[in-house]
């Protein structure tokens, strides 16, 4: 697994939370709501792991609306799930990409993609290394 370092795609500051480990590493700290419960959630940097911290509870297969914790705007990308047709989450990778998983509490679906693939794809390597 890698650790990705990712940020807001609406105002560009990081979503990384270094004092909250998750898997040993920073984690990703965004907000979420769910049936007009509103919390946080920190979920694990490392790309492949499921491993999540909340204060609201999301039963399986249920939605939640996921929004930046610095300029609040929903993250919500006009791709939809795959495997579940839920909307899917977009995270800006530093080093170029975007990470996107699913909205649906148990859904699995997350999947990287590069705008401009051989710059993008080229400090995506170079950030995280070869991937045996």
């Amino acid at each position: 697994m890698i650790q990705v370092n990712v940020k807001c795609p609406h105002c560009g500051k990081s979503l990384m939370e270094e004092t909250h480990k998750i898997d040993g590493y920073p984690s990703v700290k965004v907000l979420i709501e769910h049936e007009k419960k509103k919390g946080v959630l920190y979920l694990s940097s490392l790309y492949g792991s499921y491993n999540i911290e909340t204060d609201v509870f999301v039963p399986e297969k249920k939605l939640a609306s996921f929004f930046c914790p610095h300029c609040q705007k929903e993250l919500k990308s006009n791709r939809a799930c795959e495997v579940c047709q839920a909307p899917m989450v977009p995270f800006n990778c530093v080093s170029g990409g975007v990470i996107q998983i699913c909205s649906r509490r148990g859904c699995k679906k997350h999947l990287v993609e590069f705008e401009k693939l051989e710059g993008e794809l080229s400090a995506f390597y170079n950030e995280y290394g070869p991937f045996h």
